[in-house]
């Protein structure tokens, strides 16, 4: 009112102005007043869309736990329905547009795993450059299948020929090789007590290496004590096997135990004798620290040769040692293991006189050998090592082999791998040494690769 009562001019015009009936100024009370109820209106709106939200969002999720119980409401039914399946009548038409599943089960569920390992060589010695230089050593056919939660069985089926061997007191393998059965058993696992049992034809737990194919040692052969005191392949009989892993915690280890009895059946340690033969190994593990593992055995084979008077009179003994170093985050790249064994055999076997006649006892009564390894990772694929083995004759303890063999591994994959190696081997009876250079390669097919355990 003051900017109209300047406007006017004059005090008495304001004076009039403000005897104004008070109807003017109801009018404009009632204006605020307005303003203030809309005001509320709207907060209590806001708060009636909260409210509206949260019981929409409430009705939501019961109506899911809803959906759930239905659910599970209909799997009970059905699975009574099941189960009365002979008493209950015919369930009602199903409607045009579900859609039918078979539950049958897939016959290829029950096929085993099979895989097929070749182990080919190319040889070039110079004593001998007429010979075969060229051949398939081995084609191994695995068939593995686990049976049921409780068992599970392995077969190896093997087609060799000869080539290659190294033969440190002579006697060449010859002929052409035949086929197989390397191992053939099934082994029941997760028995109480942390034990486990097979029953068949497999490699016994001699030591590291015996249980390891051939193509997948870390040398084409095995060590040369063990080829002097069990042959060129693995030591394998038929019979049973008890493994136990121990449950003990000490010095921060994991130790196992085997005792296996089988039937003697490796002819270098038994002969022709088809008599009870019986192995112990001790096996412990230990990580000394983050990138550095140490596996350390002794094992212990007793039986009887041929047709000895006592039984139980022919002892082997052997012990390994495995040291490996792999940093972590960089196994694949950098590594170096470094692996040793000695072998003592006792109750060596009378020599026969070249003419003929009795037997004559042996002036010593144990033969020894040892060997010791290192292979060293240069990179994802490539690793280089070397060997070196002595052993003592079984049939003449003052003869000896020695044998040096430096080795060059590339691993194309895991399934394709090439090695070459040179095989010094030495005699003492004939102080003449030999040569080879071998190239090996080794492929697999399948699940089934070059295992190491």
């Amino acid at each position: 009112m003051r900017p109209l009562c300047r406007w006017a001019g004059r005090g008495a015009l304001c004076a009039v102005l403000l005897t104004l009936p008070p109807a003017r100024v109801a009018a404009q009370s009632q204006t605020d007043s307005l303003r203030l109820e809309v005001a509320r209106l709207a907060s209590v709106v806001d708060s009636l869309s909260r409210e509206v939200a949260r019981l929409h969002q409430t009705g939501q999720e019961a109506q899911a736990q809803d959906a759930l119980a239905q659910l599970r409401a209909a799997a009970a039914q059905a699975a009574g329905a099941g189960a009365t399946a002979g008493s209950a009548a015919a369930p009602s038409q199903p409607p045009e547009d579900q859609e039918f599943v078979g539950r049958q089960r897939s016959l290829q569920a029950f096929n085993p795993e099979i895989s097929l390992n070749t182990d080919m060589f190319m040889r070039i010695d110079k004593d001998s450059p007429r010979k075969q230089n060229f051949f398939p050593r081995e084609f191994e056919l695995s068939v593995v299948s686990n049976l049921d939660p409780y068992s599970r069985a392995r077969v190896f089926f093997s087609k060799t020929a000869p080539g290659g061997e190294l033969s440190p007191f002579g006697g060449a393998v010859e002929g052409e090789g035949g086929i197989s059965v390397e191992e053939g058993y099934v082994e029941w696992v997760g028995l109480p007590g942390g034990l486990s049992v097979k029953l068949g034809k497999f490699a016994q737990q001699f030591g590291q290496l015996n249980r390891w194919h051939s193509h997948a040692l870390p040398f084409q052969t095995r060590s040369l004590p063990h080829v002097a005191f069990i042959g060129q392949e693995w030591l394998a009989q038929t019979g049973v096997s008890v493994h136990l892993l121990a449950p003990l915690n000490v010095a921060g280890g994991t130790y196992e135990a085997t005792v296996e009895v089988t039937r003697s059946e490796n002819q270098e340690l038994f002969g022709e004798s088809s008599r009870p033969a019986v192995l112990g190994h001790l096996n412990g593990f230990w990580d000394l620290s983050s990138s550095l593992d140490l596996d350390l055995g002794a094992s212990w084979v007793n039986g009887s040769y041929e047709d000895s008077t006592s039984y139980f009179d022919r002892n082997l003994f052997g012990t390994e040692m495995a040291l490996t170093w792999r940093p972590p985050g960089r196994s694949r790249y950098r590594g170096v293991t470094v692996r040793g064994g000695l072998m003592v055999l006792d109750g060596l076997v009378p020599q026969t006189p070249a003419g003929g006649g009795a037997p004559v006892p042996l002036p010593q009564k144990t033969a020894m050998g040892y060997w010791a390894s290192t292979e060293v990772r240069l990179s994802q694929t490539w690793l280089v090592g070397a060997r070196a083995d002595r052993t003592e004759n079984p049939t003449n303890p003052d003869e000896t082999a020695w044998l040096v063999a430096p080795t060059l591994t590339w691993w194309q994959s895991e399934f394709v791998r090439l090695r070459g190696e040179y095989d010094l081997l030495g005699r003492s009876a004939a102080d003449a040494r030999k040569g080879q250079f071998l190239l090996q390669v080794t492929f697999a097919m399948g699940p089934h690769k070059h295992e190491t355990y």
